[in-house]
């Protein structure tokens, strides 16, 4: 990898991880669209680990506060706010870890084409936009349902197709469902934590299997530039939402998968 391809690709991982824009659709039209190699799984892992720590940090006091509470309710204390909204990001994380291992290689073989991609993030963009659209001041993430983690989970699954994009399917269901676009997207940003664990997890499994030479200078840069500028994007992502909804990065995706027709069709 040359250091081009290092600023690049942990500058993507980083802002599309939380975006409703897809970050496995950009990570893999990056070496379709350059004449760059695969940057192997140990940039994989590195990139995850810093996205991962981004959102930890951001939302720091929130997770003491939800471990605590759901310990707390474990030893038969009681389910207070923190506990429930704990319990809620474990619960709606099972469906993609079930459809994830069930169907992970098929995915990985026979859906990842530009076209796939394209009709990902304009089919879903749109449902975004029709989510935000009709969206009203709704609850918060500390006000929902079990009939709401469920739903929103099951949505999750679908993010396994690239270009549907995580962040954007579990935004759209939880609008749908009546929740704010701050509540929607802080419970996406939650549900982000277990599934980054999961998704490393399998690389680092991958990584040890496959024992090859590690770039550590390129893995060290490339987890500090994944992390900045994932905390960034976190924290101006909530404040653009207040103001101007999700709307911009509708439009985005519909002109990326229209950009992806045109060349691959």
């Amino acid at each position: 990898m040359d250091w081009l391809q290092v600023v690049v690709l942990s500058i993507v991982q980083g802002l599309t991880e939380f975006l409703p824009i897809s970050s496995s659709a950009h990570l893999i039209l990056v070496p379709v669209l350059t004449p760059w190699n695969d940057q192997g799984l140990a940039f994989d892992v590195a990139l995850h680990i810093g996205s991962l720590s981004a959102v930890v940090l951001y939302f720091r006091q929130e997770l003491v506060r939800m471990a605590v509470s759901w310990a707390g309710s474990l030893r038969g204390a009681g389910m207070d706010d923190d506990a429930r909204l704990a319990w809620g990001v474990l619960l709606a994380t099972l469906p993609v870890c079930v459809f994830g291992l069930a169907f992970r290689d098929a995915i990985e073989v026979g859906m990842r084409s530009p076209l796939i991609i394209a009709g990902g993030l304009i089919g879903f963009g749109l449902v975004l936009g029709y989510a935000d659209w009709r969206h009203r001041v709704g609850r918060s993430e500390y006000q929902l349902r079990l009939r709401d983690v469920v739903l929103i989970g099951l949505a999750q699954a679908l993010a396994l197709i690239p270009g549907t994009s995580r962040s954007g399917i579990t935004i759209t269901a939880a609008l749908l469902l009546g929740m704010s676009r701050e509540g929607a997207a802080r419970f996406s940003f939650l549900l982000s934590i277990p599934v980054i664990v999961l998704a490393g997890g399998l690389e680092v499994i991958g990584l040890v299997q496959e024992a090859a030479t590690v770039d550590w200078s390129a893995v060290v840069v490339g987890t500090l530039l994944s992390g900045v500028s994932a905390y960034l994007c976190i924290h101006y992502f909530l404040v653009v939402i207040k103001r101007v909804g999700m709307q911009p990065f509708v439009v985005y995706r519909l002109l990326l998968g229209a950009w992806l027709l045109w060349l691959f069709w």
